[in-house]
């Protein structure tokens, strides 16, 4: 799987936006509204391309990529390099998420040499879980959102 990483467009926003997960990863689903595109336009936002330039998924990189309320549990306490991901729903649990993650982390490694990446993840999301592990994340803290979602920060520490 040859990948490209792009800077996020309109176009692929919205692509990003009207993705559909089944259960129980609705959770995932978006709302397509101009508040939505201008958050994926205005931040750290990426897509990852395939080599016929299909849109396969995006990430962000920052304070988008944190759960707001981990703030009160200092989830985010650490200077680390905060990282979200998104791969279209029909290529999910096929097998496609360890290239597809790898390739972002070189790409977000390259960018921030000397800083530990940090993800957070539903605890829900098994799947999820074991490919970060299996990519070196270890789990941090564990909290639970307004909504009554458990999340856990993982982290992987800088590759030296």
């Amino acid at each position: 799987m040859q990948l490209t990483i792009r800077k996020m467009t309109e176009k692929y926003a919205i692509d990003v936006l009207c993705w559909k997960y089944e259960k129980p990863y609705d959770f995932y689903n978006n709302v397509l509204t101009s508040g939505a595109i201008m958050e994926l336009l205005t931040y750290k936002y990426y897509v990852v391309l395939d080599k016929y330039n299909h849109l396969i998924g995006y990430f962000c990189v920052g304070r988008p990529a944190q759960v707001p309320v981990g703030d009160q549990h200092d989830a985010y306490k650490e200077d680390c390099i905060d990282i979200g991901i998104g791969m279209k729903p029909e290529l999910t649990g096929k097998g496609n998420g360890e290239r597809f993650f790898s390739y972002i982390l070189r790409f977000v490694q390259e960018q921030n040499q000397h800083k530990d990446i940090r993800l957070t993840v539903a605890t829900f999301n098994k799947r999820a879980v074991r490919l970060y592990e299996k990519l070196g994340f270890v789990k941090q803290i564990a909290f639970v959102s307004d909504n009554g979602v458990e999340f856990i920060t993982m982290k992987r520490a800088v590759k030296k």
